[in-house]
């Protein structure tokens, strides 16, 4: 595939170095992947600025959870925008919705005012709009470059079906970049079932902690997550994306 998107999500300035060097185009910025990504802090956002090249789309997430946010959580949201383009972040990545499953199309396009010349990509809170077609004509209209979405499934892979459909909808006036559960073992599968040119995925592994110990008695955030572990870009899956989008 001669142009292709390969967006690299990551949490860590260490997980950023690894996804450019074997070839992510571009990364997309949170904190805390474990729980599905939210705003990144404004040091790893500068860290991430001055460590690479390739364009960094920060997610614009304020807490975990479903995305009908109030409206301190909204003022929280436009002061994160404006201190990103005061970092000189590429992108911003970021969706609200109405109670009733809409996108919040009046709050967003403050957002995107805000945003200014930055790339705006809509993420997965499309994936729980009640009308995905409304939702893709929606986010057309606001502006949106790229819609990140599953195909309103647990993965991409589930959701190949949805995301052949709305690619063909959006006729080429928006980018649909299927993301969540996609690894090299599916890619080329999801490319040729959705004709997809972009693709979202965190390649990321479990590397253990370099702690020595560990008190039993004792955790920092859920009970169910193993705290002795940390996520990190895989370097070699990363690469193998690269390879196979090369190669399409």
């Amino acid at each position: 595939m001669k142009d292709f998107n390969l967006e690299i999500c990551i949490d860590s300035a260490e997980s950023a170095l690894i996804a450019e060097k074997n070839g992510a185009t571009r990364i997309e910025l949170c904190g805390h992947l474990m729980i599905g990504g939210v705003t990144p802090c404004t040091g790893l956002i500068g860290m991430v600025k001055s460590l690479v090249s390739i364009p960094a789309y920060a997610i614009i997430r304020p807490r975990f959870g479903d995305f009908v946010y109030s409206d301190l959580e909204f003022e929280q949201m436009k002061r994160d925008i404006v201190t990103c383009k005061e970092h000189l972040v590429d992108g911003v990545v970021l969706g609200m919705l109405t109670p009733e499953g809409d996108l919040d199309v009046p709050r967003l396009k403050e957002l995107i005012d805000l945003a200014g010349d930055m790339h705006l990509t809509l993420h997965r809170a499309f994936d729980v709009c009640r009308n995905p077609f409304n939702a893709l004509e929606d986010a057309i209209n606001l502006g949106f470059h790229t819609i990140l979405t599953s195909g309103q499934k647990a993965t991409a892979y589930e959701g190949r079906t949805l995301l052949k459909e709305l690619i063909q909808k959006a006729d080429g006036r928006i980018d649909i970049m299927p993301g969540a559960g996609v690894s090299s073992k599916n890619l080329e599968l999801i490319l040729q079932e959705t004709g997809a040119k972009s693709i979202h995925l965190s390649a990321k592994t479990l590397r253990p902690s370099e702690s020595l110990y560990k008190n039993p008695e004792v955790y920092m955030g859920l009970p169910s997550i193993d705290e002795s572990i940390i996520y990190q870009t895989n370097g070699e899956e990363v690469k193998a994306a690269h390879n196979i989008l090369l190669s399409f």
